[in-house]
Order: C-alpha cells, then structure tokens, then sequence
C-alpha cells in the first residue's frame, strides 16, 4: 500500500459545520444586505419584493437546470446576469462584493471544530498535502473570505469548487481534477466527507481511501461502505498515523 501523502476534505459539514438552517430566511437575509448595498452604490432597483422574486426565480431556476444537466452553476453569473437586467453598471469586484452579502448570513451559521487547526497545522507539518473538494454553487471567491475569517485557507492551498470546474461529486472528473491539481495519486490519498454517495462513493470509485465524517452514526448504506467511520475530526489524526506506519 502506498504511503499517504494528502488528504482531501470536503468542506460543509465536514470542515465547516452548518447545522440545521433555514434556507429561505437566510435567502431573504442576505437580500435586505444586497439590496442596501446597491442602493448604497446609487444603482436602479426595483421595489424589495420584487428584487427578492427576481433573485430567488433566478436561483431557482439554475438550480433545476444543473439538476437536469449534471452540471454545476456558479452564483457570480446569476448575480452579473441579474444586475445587468436591472440595469445596474457594477465592477467584478462590487458583484463579487454582492455575492459576499448573499452569503454572509449563512456563514454566521457555522461552527468549526475545537482544535481544527492545529490538527491541519499537524497534517501541514508532517508534509501532507491538503485540500478542499466541495459541491457548491458559491462562488469561490466567497467560500475562501470566509475560510480565510476562520483562520482555514491558510491550510488549503488547493481549492476545487464544483461552481468552477462544472462537475459535482461523485463525479469521477472532480476527483481526477483535483488529485491531478495536489500532485499525488489516487492510493496516496485520503478523501474525508459527510455524504455517501458524493465524498464515499465518488472517492471510493477514484480509489481513494474514504473517510465517513457522521456525528449522530446513522449515516449508513449496504451498497455503499467507507473505509473508516468517525465522528469528530479529531479521530482523524489516528487513522492517518496508523497508514504511515504501515
């Protein structure tokens, strides 16, 4: 068996804990901050309600269209695509500005492990690439502001969004990507997710060695089996000792 030489996390709920949220209230959160910001920036708008349909009609409908294509969207062209149909003359960084205030109650939603980063600060010191693999339709440039305020990015040097390269785990070309991007092959490397089908099956199939993070324990399948199971990242510094002394 090769040694390990990376690992790979998915990020919402694995990295970042979320919790149970209220999707929409937050949706209209991050409108009311969206919306202030334009009028802020002296741009056209239509009333708040209608803003708001307009946004959520948008997203709504991209979400259905990536459901039926298989492929991802990213956010930042809704939000471009909506804004020059309001008639708003905004710069990449004030859309990318937008795209943040969207998002910002949402990040107020997560909790990240105690000690989180001194186990990636480890992992870092032992010279073991890391890297995060998400399925999003945020883009990019929003996740990383807010790994960056929770003192993350600094560990990731790789980061492959779904929203940026169009395909959504378990899709095998996300996981050729990203090991591709790493520099390692798919036996040196261990992939750590929530979900069975996207993180264990994607990365099983890869050949990756999988990690289950399932806190409550009933995160189960026949079909589909993880090499390891845990339930706080915590576990997971023992489960990588125990394949570099093999």
């Amino acid at each position: 068996m090769a040694k390990i030489q990376g690992i790979l996390f998915d990020l919402g709920d694995t990295l970042l804990d979320f919790g149970p949220v209220d999707t929409l209230k937050l949706f209209g959160e991050g409108a009311r901050k969206a919306y202030a910001y334009l009028q802020q920036l002296d741009q056209p708008l239509p009333t708040f309600a209608n803003f708001h349909r307009r946004q959520l009609r948008a997203v709504q409908w991209q979400l259905l269209k990536s459901h039926l294509v298989r492929r991802e969207f990213n956010s930042l062209d809704v939000l471009g695509r909506t804004s020059r149909a309001m008639g708003h003359d905004l710069s990449l960084e004030q859309v990318e500005e937008l795209a943040w205030l969207w998002y910002e109650p949402l990040s107020r939603c997560v909790t990240v492990e105690d000690g989180a980063g001194e186990m990636l600060e480890g992992f870092r010191r032992d010279g073991l690439a890391l890297a995060v693999v998400s399925n999003t339709f945020v883009p990019g440039q929003v996740l990383d502001r807010h790994m960056d305020q929770l003192g993350l990015l600094e560990y990731f040097p790789t980061r492959i969004y779904s929203c940026d390269v169009h395909y959504r785990k378990p899709h095998p070309k996300i996981f050729q990507i990203s090991l591709e991007r790493v520099g390692i092959s798919p036996a040196e490397a261990i992939f750590v997710g929530d979900k069975l089908r996207p993180d264990i099956f994607g990365s099983v199939r890869a050949g990756m060695i999988s990690v289950l993070k399932d806190p409550s324990g009933v995160n189960r399948s026949r079909r589909i089996r993880p090499h390891h199971r845990i339930t706080s990242l915590r576990q997971l510094p023992e489960i990588v000792a125990g394949y570099s002394s093999r």
